[in-house]
């Protein structure tokens, strides 16, 4: 993974310089507590099932579903760019989908159950084109009784 104070300095400059998006609104709300809770993945890391098709540079190509009982040995990461370091996914997976230790947390009882359904973006997109997207996601994770959802920026 690159560092921005390790990039060339006109690259850095770039990256310094673009917008952040805001949000004016306030999702949240109150919920059940987490030993109750249905926890999904939501992660930037453009991984998807070794059978699904892989992100391509589509400004439409937005995100994959992924199922809960996907294994190890299933999951790729598609993500491409040379400022991308794949070594840490290629060592442990749950650096970037930690499901993992969510099924651990729910065996232990700490949370409430692991989703049937997960999700990865392609990263370093903007967000703003998204949105009609992510509402159509945010009703498949409520069809899947999720509410709460783990977010891995990678």
């Amino acid at each position: 993974m690159a560092r921005l104070d390790q990039l060339p300095e006109g690259e850095r400059k770039h990256l310094e310089s673009l917008p952040c998006p805001t949000f004016e609104t306030h999702p949240w709300v109150e919920g059940p507590p987490l030993s109750r809770r249905r926890v999904a993945i939501v992660s930037t890391a453009g991984v998807h099932g070794r059978d699904d098709r892989p992100f391509t540079f589509d400004p439409h190509d937005f995100y994959r579903v992924i199922p809960g009982d996907i294994t190890a040995n299933d999951l790729v990461m598609s993500h491409v760019s040379t400022n991308f370091d794949h070594s840490g996914f290629q060592q442990d997976w749950n650096v970037a989908f930690p499901i993992d230790r969510l099924r651990e947390l729910a065996e232990e009882g700490i949370i409430g159950s692991v989703a049937d359904y997960h999700y990865s973006f392609m990263g370093a997109n903007d967000p703003m084109p998204m949105e009609q997207e992510t509402r159509t996601m945010a009703g498949l994770l409520k069809k899947d009784g999720v509410d709460a959802v783990l977010l891995v920026p990678v």
